[in-house]
């Protein structure tokens, strides 16, 4: 029974607590922009400033050439690159310090604790969802391209949230206790992000360091996210099934974490 815990709970957590759920993503959603005359629309300024910013450092001033296979643009293999890593990275950066935040939440009241994550993935995967539609229509635009494959997406995006999740669990639950933890987080997304292929294809990285790329499942989602958006290349299965036992076992793993941990939650907070 308790191995079927992580599993169980999520299921139970959407089936039961849907509502919950869909409040606190419309709240987190909403109070991040309150105030704000432009709204929403932060969330697709901020990331294309810091495109453009890449773009001229890399292509202009260096010379970085798109790799073959994936047209001329190296804005728009730039950007598809960049999107599901900022959909990774914000959910687990914002969840490492996520129970703490909600304190009051935890020990006052019963909480189901192991939404928080959740909501903070789901409140994120709106900005994500406009901006891939964004990241469709100008790849649509500039090269003429589309294709009936794009309709994969959402599959590498359920494997990533499961991932992300797994890893916000993880990272929630340590912070309680250790509240070097978001500091942690902060420096290990950091490397993270500097050896995922995103500025550069995968064949550009050194042949001794290429196991870094072949053993980070982050590399796997960039990669399907830039040939479902940039080419008419099928997935590959293979590689798939793997990120799929990757991300199935992060959230088992981080679900197990979590919840052994969560007893000690409100006498430390």
């Amino acid at each position: 029974m308790p191995a079927r815990l992580p599993g169980m709970m999520f299921l139970r957590v959407l089936r039961e607590r849907r509502s919950l759920i869909y409040q606190m993503v419309r709240r987190d959603f909403e109070q991040r922009f309150v105030g704000s005359a432009a709204g929403w629309l932060w969330t697709l300024i901020h990331p294309l400033v810091l495109l453009l910013s890449w773009v001229f450092v890399f292509q202009f001033c260096l010379k970085v050439p798109p790799p073959p296979g994936v047209g001329d643009s190296y804005t728009l293999f730039l950007f598809c690159g960049y999107l599901p890593w900022l959909l990774f990275q914000e959910t687990v950066q914002r969840s490492a310090n996520s129970l703490v935040e909600q304190a009051s939440l935890i020990t006052k009241t019963v909480f189901p604790a192991e939404i928080i994550p959740v909501t903070l993935f789901l409140s994120a995967l709106l900005s994500h969802t406009i901006a891939v539609m964004v990241a469709v229509v100008m790849v649509r635009w500039m090269t003429g391209h589309f294709s009936v494959l794009v309709l994969l997406l959402p599959v590498y995006t359920a494997l990533l949230g499961l991932f992300a999740i797994g890893v916000g669990w993880l990272a929630a639950s340590l912070q309680v206790f250790l509240r070097d933890t978001a500091q942690i987080v902060v420096v290990v997304l950091t490397g993270w992000f500097w050896l995922t292929p995103i500025f550069v294809d995968e064949s550009y990285f050194p042949p001794a360091a290429r196991f870094l790329v072949k053993y980070n499942p982050l590399a796997l989602v960039v990669k399907g996210y830039r040939q479902r958006l940039m080419t008419y290349e099928p997935p590959s299965w293979q590689e798939l099934a793997l990120l799929a036992a990757v991300a199935g076992a992060a959230f088992f793993l981080g679900g197990i974490f979590f919840r052994h941990l969560k007893r000690g939650f409100a006498d430390v907070l």
